[in-house]
């Protein structure tokens, strides 16, 4: 046979690497669910209303060479400038053992949230110490396991001392030198919960003796330093408590907050090691007094004993709980900023407190000598500071002028002020330089002379009655580890107790764990995206600005929608931007009346969640046997709440893994009633290159990017959540106050960042440029052929709960273990026993008590799914063995699950059952 050059094409090299079963074994999977084809099975599984008939308008795939080269070119075209604008994003030094030890290494980024603690606690002894750490530093009895980003974390704290304080004000003080970015997400949580935000002095407390709390930023946004002890004691004598937002590397000269009497203390970790990457993603903080612990938003891990008395990680708290609370949550964040609080915490290890001490002494060292010598220039700038200082110019667009020119980019702020802020890379030299570009002089003395001159006299930004003096980071693991070689091997001993995605599958349904490929992460550490200061001129991240353009079109052209914002940076900050713009069209409407939104009962429990923090009344609506939306109760509540309906919040493919028949007469139903539809995107890989909910009847959809765009779950974060938008609601979306991602939208920022978290949107631009359009139907595809085949194959051991009118399921199944509860085997059995066959246990209890939800998605190859429906059938097996009396109700290799190492080393064997059978139950192991 001739071969010709287009018959060597490497197109679809990519897509033969991401979808897992081959060809042949399609094939095999197919014959085994007696389906004719992939197409025929596809037919049989999602309903032809809602079918696109053609394909998606975007490229073919490409090459993972030439989708490198190609994000690589549009990198380079971000202005290579140094950021010196402060408002809590600085440039950092990532260590490089870290660098390539944990944020550039799968067996971290690919890991899940740790709901199983047994093969989790590697992740959860990180967070430990990011929580330890900021305890030590904030000076607070309890910290969580982080938050998005620090507006979201000033938000969640005025959230917290409404519920806390227990008080009928509404008055929420914000101290007026807080981050603009922050008051700017305020104003957009506040007015929905109908609390008002009153922005100013905030040593003024008399003034508002309706103010059940108020929020200040020590150091302020423009540098300055307050003893905050007399203005925490005036507000509680009023009954409001107080929320700190500060600066961790501050804190190590510094009086922590909590020793000082705040409330809360909340911020940023990303100077901690964490690139800037043109605003995120980036571990916030948040830490309370002890006897607040249980309303802490987020997670929070704890220390606990297993059976043998050994110490032993757990989540303790988790907001994730709005499953069972629902609208009731204390907060709808479910996602935390995991990979990125482990690397912060991994970089305060490294360090150790004296290590940080020393970067902060230098920071604040050249401050110090940039304020003397701006001073000796004739410039007059902040008596008080730490690292940030604001200069009075003559002239200020002369010094921006003379900055740009130096490829310096500066904070504006007005006509006669200029704010800098420095931080870990800053030098003398810098140093130096700043002093001509604000002056316009050349100064007749050196960075040395005036050093001398300082350690002389003891001058320093930060005043006495303010320098710390107690002592933190003194548990031994932020002594111990100052070697490269004890860092890399603590990294690899904590990635090696964990289960990710290198070692097996993680079928948890509803969350999409599926290849995370390297060539889509390589691209996050460059430094053409990690060096760029999320509030530079866009015209300097022009590269940022086509890759987040492209993104969007990208999206667009997938989900059939007519824009997308990409602010939300998670999925439940995604559930709230769209409910925030369905509120705000139809205030625009004149009908703001309508605040009642239906959410049917087997709903995420971040969509009640959400829909109360927008101040929308929530009606549950009943599904039917099938697990359908029952439409006779959703048209008698549609009906009943006619006036009142704002929005239906609907899951599609459904939470029970079926594509719902009814999902186009159901919109056109909220449509008549004057309602907006809502649709929650967690199971959008079951739709992309098939279907196009912008098309077949929702109004707003998030997409989950680190579930169907291959964004890697971080062990619990980070994630990204933009919407899409139908024309009408397009006006609505997101602003920002800083940096306006499109149009100005007044009081509409979700998210500290114009753009959420930008430097992992590569990420899902290269997946969707390498798989191009023939690829992304046919990753759908795979997914619902490879539920399907698993759904099969367990039929005859379990049953499935739910299934489509043909019998087919869509990317996911449930499995019902109820039957076995008369056994005494629960699901809680089953999933700790799957770890000791060496997987992650699926969703469990979730949607539907007693059950467990399985999706396997198209990354997975036919081996792997063969592995586990062995391992599921083995375990079957072994609750007959249960049922008939084989192995003793209690005494058995469910209940005792998982069987640890000790266990298999115990000289006797205490169990009636073989080592062999807890620990070799397959062969395969």
């Amino acid at each position: 046979m001739t071969l010709r050059l287009s018959d060597l094409s490497q197109q679809h090299d990519f897509l033969q690497r991401h979808i897992g079963p081959s060809v042949s074994e399609q094939q095999e999977m197919l014959e085994t669910i007696q389906a004719a084809s992939l197409s025929a099975l596809i037919d049989e599984a999602v309903p032809e209303a809602i079918r696109i008939p053609g394909e998606l308008a975007l490229q073919e795939g490409c090459t993972e060479a030439q989708a490198l080269a190609e994000l690589k070119q549009l990198a380079q075209q971000n202005a290579p400038t140094r950021s010196l604008i402060g408002m809590g994003y600085y440039n950092t030094l990532t260590p490089s053992v870290i660098l390539r030890n944990m944020l550039e290494n799968p067996g971290w980024y690919t890991a899940y949230t740790p709901y199983q603690a047994e093969i989790s606690q590697g992740r959860m002894e990180m967070l430990l110490n990011f929580q330890q750490m900021i305890m030590d530093l904030t000076g607070m009895d309890v910290a969580n396991a982080s938050l998005l980003d620090e507006a979201t974390a000033a938000a969640e704290a005025m959230t917290f001392c409404k519920r806390v304080g227990r008080s009928k004000k509404s008055v929420f003080f914000v101290a007026e030198d807080c981050h603009p970015q922050t008051l700017d997400v305020l104003k957009t949580r506040a007015e929905p919960m109908g609390i008002e935000l009153v922005i100013g002095q905030p040593w003024n407390a008399d003034e508002h003796p309706d103010a059940f709390g108020v929020l200040v930023q020590s150091p302020g946004t423009h540098g300055d330093l307050r003893d905050l002890k007399e203005l925490v004691d005036r507000w509680h004598e009023r009954g409001a408590l107080v929320a700190v937002a500060t600066d961790l590397l501050a804190l190590t000269l510094m009086t922590p907050p909590g020793e000082l009497g705040a409330d809360v203390v909340l911020g940023s970790a990303q100077r901690f090691g964490v690139p800037m990457g043109y605003g995120g993603p980036h571990a916030a903080f948040f830490a309370v007094r002890d006897q607040h612990k249980r309303s802490v938003p987020g997670r929070l891990i704890g220390v606990s004993v297993d059976r043998r008395g050994k110490l032993a990680y757990r989540l303790a708290l988790q907001t994730r709980e709005q499953h069972i609370r629902r609208e009731k949550a204390t907060s709808n964040i479910c996602t935390a900023q995991v990979l990125l609080a482990n690397v912060s915490a991994a970089y305060a290890i490294f360090h150790g407190p004296e290590g940080l001490t020393q970067i902060a002494q230098r920071v604040h060292r050249l401050t110090t000598v940039l304020s003397e010598g701006l001073r000796k220039l004739g410039l007059d700038t902040n008596a008080t500071f730490f690292d940030t200082l604001t200069v009075s110019v003559p002239d200020a667009a002369a010094v921006h002028a003379r900055a740009q020119e130096a490829s310096i980019n500066l904070r504006p702020l007005d006509g006669q002020h200029v704010g800098v802020s420095l931080d870990e890379v800053s030098t003398a030299e810098e140093v130096t330089q700043l002093w001509t570009l604000l002056s316009g002089q050349t100064p007749s003395f050196t960075v040395e002379e005036l050093d001398a001159t300082i350690a002389q006299e003891g001058t320093s930004g930060i005043p006495k009655i303010l320098h710390r003096t107690s002592d933190f980071l003194t548990h031994p693991v932020f002594h111990r580890y100052r070697s490269e070689t004890q860092m890399m091997r603590l990294l690899r001993q904590l990635m090696d107790r964990d289960i990710a995605l290198d070692r097996a599958m993680i079928p948890l349904g509803s969350c999409t764990m599926k290849l995370n490929a390297a060539t889509e992460m390589i691209p996050i550490t460059w430094p053409e995206l990690g060096q760029v200061h999320p509030f530079v001129p866009k015209e300097q991240a022009a590269g940022y600005q086509q890759i987040i353009q492209q993104l969007e079109d990208m999206l667009v052209a997938i989900t059939g929608f007519d824009a997308v914002s990409m602010q939300p940076n998670s999925g439940a900050q995604g559930e709230y931007a769209g409910l925030l713009v369905i509120r705000r069209w139809h205030e625009s409407r004149g009908e703001s009346q309508r605040t009642v939104c239906l959410i049917p009962s087997s709903a995420h429990g971040t969509n009640p969640a959400s829909a109360a923090m927008q101040g929308m009344k929530v009606v549950i609506v009943e599904c039917d046997a099938h697990g359908n939306v029952d439409v006779e109760d959703l048209k008698a509540k549609a009906e009943k709440h006619s006036h009142e309906l704002a929005a239906l919040m609907i899951t599609y493919p459904s939470t029970h893994g079926v594509f719902e028949e009814a999902i186009v007469d159901i919109c056109e139903l909220i449509h008549q009633h004057g309602g907006q539809v809502y649709m929650d995107g967690a199971n959008l890989n079951a739709l992309v290159g098939l279907a196009q909910p912008g098309k077949f009847g929702p109004d707003v959809m998030h997409m989950n990017l680190h579930k169907t765009f291959c964004i890697p779950h971080g062990g619990g974060g980070p994630g990204m959540g933009p919407i899409g938008l139908k024309a009408h609601l397009a006006p609505f979306a997101p602003g920002h106050v800083v940096i306006p991602p499109k149009e100005p939208t007044p009081e509409s920022a979700v998210s500290a960042a114009p753009w959420g978290s930008p430097s992992i949107l590569p990420i899902s631009w290269a997946y969707i440029r390498m798989m191009g359009t023939t690829g992304l139907r046919q990753a759908s595809e795979v997914a619902i052929l490879n539920a399907n085949y698993l759904a099969r194959r367990l039929r005859g051991s379990f049953e499935v709960l739910y299934t489509g009118k043909n019998g087919r399921v869509a990317h996911e199944c449930i499995i019902d273990l109820r039957p076995f509860k008369e056994h005494g085997i629960t699901e809680e059995d089953v999933a700790k026993r799957l770890i000791d066959y060496g997987f992650h246990a699926p969703t469990m209890s979730w949607p539907v008590a007693g059950t467990l939800m399985i999706e396997p998605t198209e990354s997975e190859p036919k081996v792997e799914l063969d592995r586990f429906c062995d391992a599921m059938i083995a375990i079957r097996k072994e609750i007959d063995a249960v049922a008939s009396g084989k192995w003793d109700p209690e005494q058995n290799p469910l209940k005792k699950a998982p069987h640890t190492l000790d266990d298999v080393m115990e000289a006797e064997w205490p169990f009636p059952y073989t080592r062999e059978e807890a620990v070799f139950p397959v062969p395969s192991l």
